[in-house]
């Protein structure tokens, strides 16, 4: 069988996922039921995987969608105590006091305190605290969504203290090849060298995420504005350039002089500092205040089934006894993840696993103790002590979040046994390679010497199929490396922007939108979701593409060049014709006024 068409029934799964998920809008309920079973076929018939290897992906996907369950449960019964306890009303009167502009509050909850969220924990976290912060502040559900998924890019590649380069890229380069490659290269030691592919990924990161604040902006007034206006949320630029530096400033020096564990967490928290006292002076804050229309007046398809649930404030619930619950969640991130403090190590050494399932050589192992999810959990429970909750009001939280959870889980405990289906082909008896490396083969012989421009495209599919930039870089690194060194190019560069495309497929990953969906109530509109997201993941992989072939081979009339060119144009074009619209709303708001 040609290698065309073996890439073709490869992508068959991530198609089967477009066409009834995105194109065809199933809910992912039962979309991914449907990817399952086509990718199982193709494995067992083409592939000639084992069924019994086949049933022990999907036993390995059940254990992982478990997990993933678990952070879910948490983050909900986080919500939904504070909810009980009072403390999101406070919450959202006191953002409100900052600025009552959603353009900035989005900036700062989903760029900035997302940021430092994927900097402690990663694997989705971000999204699963931000989004229902912001659903209590009064975004729609599905505005909240949108924002925590977008900034699931930047702080990616050095989120859960640099996983993605000190696990993801680690494993996938620890061969023998490239470790005597950077031997003889002079490189030092091996930390030495992953330095050099992070802080390559930190510019190529910070250059695609200068942008992100000002697309969030723009989509929330764009898809959830009364006047569904783009150059609406374009009138923020200043302010959303601002707090893009002030985070991206501070995360490449971290990247350059401290390593790949700090530049998100660091980066987010000081930009947080930064841009929370100067939206209290007003600094650089657009003049007309940017709201959504009446809640009676949003659509159908904006609300969950979480929306109007702010609670009430509480006599003496001031704004620290409030947040506290979020800053023990955010202290406890940070020194369970760093293995100077000594906690890391007990808590991940318990285990439950299970070991060559089914006889396949396959595992699956959950450290319960480590996730998120117990963080959550254990901080909900301490929010019962520290605002003095009564019982009632704890058993309608607890309520609350199992009944939310259990309308995720149909759709994860498909969606992430399809993943290790897809993964795991690669036992089969017709001795092909795995499906996701098939499809990245096919790719790489077809692009030839432009492959540095294409690289962020085959990490954005492995972040898609796997649901994470760990994993994507460690089915892709190695490959990515050996493409590199064939044609010539800058190893680490290219290495560099497998990281950053692995981060931007967050964006769209199924369990990611899933997960965050589920946590404000939002299950089963999934391929809407995917829809708005693609967009700011189709810019950030060419943009990333077009600098990593510029890298490699200069600036010119070439591939890179033309690109980076048209998104610039692209960029200008939008820019004139928002500030054309915006004079003109301005002009007809005046002209009422008369």
């Amino acid at each position: 069988m040609s290698s065309g068409v073996l890439a073709l029934l490869a992508v068959s799964p991530i198609v089967t996922v477009f066409l009834f998920l995105v194109i065809l809008r199933w809910p992912a309920s039962r979309a991914m039921p449907l990817a399952l079973v086509v990718t199982a076929v193709v494995a067992v018939t083409v592939w000639k995987v084992s069924v019994l290897r086949v049933a022990g992906s999907i036993a390995q996907g059940v254990v992982v969608a478990l997990d993933i369950l678990f952070i879910v449960f948490g983050a909900l019964l986080l919500l939904a105590t504070l909810r009980e306890s009072g403390a999101v009303a406070t919450i959202r009167r006191g953002f409100m006091d900052i600025s009552p502009d959603r353009r900035i509050q989005a900036i700062i909850v989903g760029w900035l305190f997302g940021s430092f969220i994927e900097g402690a924990a990663g694997f989705g976290t971000p999204a699963a605290v931000a989004g229902p912060l912001m659903l209590a502040l009064g975004f729609p559900a599905s505005a909240a969504v949108m924002v925590g998924l977008i900034i699931q890019s930047t702080p990616v590649t050095f989120g859960a203290i640099g996983t993605p380069i000190l696990v993801g890229v680690s494993t996938g380069l620890t061969t023998e090849m490239v470790q005597s490659y950077v031997a003889a290269g002079g490189f030092g030691q091996w930390t030495d060298y992953l330095w050099q592919i992070a802080w390559r990924a930190a510019v190529l990161h910070a250059a695609a995420g200068t942008l992100i604040p000002l697309i969030i902006s723009s989509f929330l007034t764009g898809f959830y504005g009364e006047r569904r206006s783009f150059a609406e949320g374009l009138k923020a630029w200043k302010f959303a350039l601002f707090a893009a530096f002030a985070m991206t400033a501070p995360y490449l020096l971290v990247a350059y002089f401290l390593g790949p564990e700090f530049p998100s967490l660091i980066g987010g928290l000081v930009g947080l500092a930064i841009v929370v006292t100067a939206a209290r002076k007003g600094f650089l804050v657009p003049d007309e205040v940017f709201d959504f229309p009446q809640r009676t007046r949003w659509e159908k398809d904006w609300m969950g089934t979480m929306e109007g649930e702010a609670g009430e404030e509480r006599p003496g619930m001031t704004l620290l006894k409030a947040w506290m619950p979020y800053v023990l969640v955010a202290a406890l991130l940070v020194l369970t993840r760093i293995p100077q403090v000594g906690l890391k190590a007990p808590l991940s050494n318990i285990v439950i696993g299970w070991s060559d399932i089914f006889g396949t050589g396959l595992s699956a192992s959950v450290t319960p103790l480590y996730s998120p999810g117990f963080i959550f959990i254990l901080v909900s429970l301490a929010v019962v002590a520290l605002h003095g909750m009564n019982r009632p009001a704890v058993g309608r939280a607890w309520s609350s979040a199992f009944k939310q959870v259990l309308g995720a889980a149909p759709a994860l405990l498909f969606a992430v046994p399809m993943v290790r289906v897809f993964i795991n082909s690669d036992g089969g008896a017709a001795g092909l390679a795995s499906m996701p490396l098939t499809l990245a083969t096919a790719a790489a012989n077809a692009a030839g010497a432009a492959w540095p421009f294409f690289a962020p495209w085959i990490g954005a599919l492995g972040a898609f199929v796997a649901g994470s930039n760990t994993v994507s870089n460690m089915m892709f690194a190695l490959f990515q490396w050996g493409v590199a060194d064939q044609i010539g190019a800058i190893r680490e560069v290219v290495v560099a922007a497998q990281a950053v495309g692995g981060a931007a497929g967050n964006m769209i990953t199924v369990h990611n939108v899933v997960a965050a969906s589920a946590v404000v109530g939002l299950a089963g509109r999934e391929g809407a979701m995917i829809r708005k997201t693609i967009i700011p993941m189709t810019y950030y992989v060419l943009l990333a593409g077009s600098l990593a072939y510029i890298w490699n081979y200069g600036l010119g009339l070439n591939l890179g060049t033309i690109v980076l060119a048209g998104l610039l144009l692209v960029g200008l074009g939008i820019l004139v014709r928002a500030r054309a619209s915006a004079a003109s709303v301005s002009q007809a708001g005046r002209a009422s006024g008369m």
